[in-house]
């Protein structure tokens, strides 16, 4: 009998679709955001069961600044609802937060929650949860490159990667993108190299456990050649051949 192949050991989402779902229903777009946020927290329990180690999602990228403004201060006001009402639940199911993203151009009092809630959580080993707000993936290996400048190390590819902004976890095994988008939206370009990617037409509200079944039976099912061929890969995997 061959193994049951590998739950991937770190997950990362574009939860596209909120706004849309938000307006199917005659609805503003904030209230999809608001109902976003209940089925990140449904994700992440359900991550947690399944053996994910690492959850990164994409909750507010560098370029939704150009939003409506109603629209940025709603979000807004979310995060700081969100960061008082998750934490002692993630705290609880043993989560830990990282915020990962430009911290500059965010009001003090989101940044003193993110730092808050980093810091409450820092103990915690369950599942990593990468939140990634006022992010994008430019600017990631942009800050990246110009730290290595700055301390004068040689840009190298292995240097880098370990100056990008998620080198505390490894690279994700699995890119999920909901709401039947199919591009990456400048999310983890770096980190995402060798990603195996699914994309989803359900809207990010609708996207529950059976979805993530869905798409971890397909990750499962995907062969990973990091360059190789199929023979080496069997080769070295003889686990993975049935009998």
């Amino acid at each position: 009998m061959s193994a049951a192949p590998a739950v991937p050991h770190h997950i990362a989402i574009v939860m596209d679709g909120n706004g849309r779902w938000a307006t199917r229903r005659f609805l503003p777009r904030v209230a999809g955001h608001k109902q976003g946020v209940e089925s990140l927290r449904r994700c992440v329990k359900a991550c947690a069961a399944r053996g994910v180690s690492v959850l990164t999602v994409f909750a507010f990228s560098s370029e939704n600044w150009n939003r409506p403004v109603e629209e940025v201060s709603g979000l807004m006001d979310l995060m700081v609802v969100a960061l008082g009402r998750e934490v002692p639940k993630l705290i609880q199911d043993g989560v830990r937060l990282h915020f990962v993203g430009e911290r500059s151009g965010l009001s003090e009092k989101i940044a003193a929650g993110l730092m808050q809630a980093e810091a409450a959580t820092a103990h915690n080993s369950r599942l990593v949860l990468n939140v990634c707000f006022n992010y994008g993936g430019r600017w990631d290996i942009a800050r990246a490159a110009a730290q290595l400048a700055a301390r004068g190390e040689e840009l190298t590819e292995a240097n880098l990667d370990r100056a990008m902004a998620l080198s505390h976890v490894p690279d994700p095994d699995l890119f999920i993108r909901t709401g039947g988008e199919q591009r990456l939206s400048n999310f983890l370009l770096w980190q995402s190299a060798y990603a195996e990617l699914f994309f989803s037409d359900r809207l990010w509200p609708e996207f529950d456990e059976a979805a993530l079944d869905e798409a971890i039976a397909v990750f499962q099912n995907r062969e990973r050649r990091f360059g190789q061929t199929s023979a080496q890969v069997r080769a070295a995997r003889p686990d993975q051949q049935a009998a």
